[in-house]
């Protein structure tokens, strides 16, 4: 199937969405097929998006060198979701990692552990992470 006919159909789309499920219940990084367009980013980053965005795939797989660029920069987390894991853990960080109160929400070990991997992913797709953050938690 062409790229945005295998994530419209409902039972592709059903099958993606228990795929990932499954794979993120047993310890597994679920991982997209390919896209069978060779050179066009814009295809191939909507494919990528979608697949991250509707299903929750964390990866994709490349078949050919113009698919990187894409993918990974829609592989990406918002920026200012980066932004919040940064203010989050560094506020949880002051508070010896217990239950925080962060713009109007609480936070805890639980969402400390989903911004933790917010703040990694950032890091190794070579987004910027906020100074404070990157110094606390990244400088080597």
């Amino acid at each position: 199937m062409e790229s945005g006919e295998q994530l419209e159909h409902a039972l592709l789309a059903r099958a993606k969405a228990d795929m990932v499920a499954a794979a993120l219940a047993n310890g597994i990084v679920p991982a997209h097929n390919a896209c069978l367009n060779l050179k066009d980013a814009e295809v191939i980053g909507g494919d990528a998006t979608r697949a991250r965005n509707q299903f929750g795939f964390l990866r994709m797989w490349s078949i050919y060198p113009a698919q990187i660029l894409p993918i990974v920069n829609a592989m990406r987390p918002d920026f200012t979701e980066v932004e919040d894991a940064a203010g989050i853990l560094c506020a949880a960080q002051d508070a010896d990692c217990g239950p925080i109160q962060y713009q109007g929400e609480l936070h805890d070990r639980a969402t400390y552990r989903y911004f933790w991997g917010v703040l990694e992913k950032a890091k190794v797709t070579g987004m910027t992470v906020p100074a404070e953050a990157d110094k606390r938690f990244f400088a080597a």
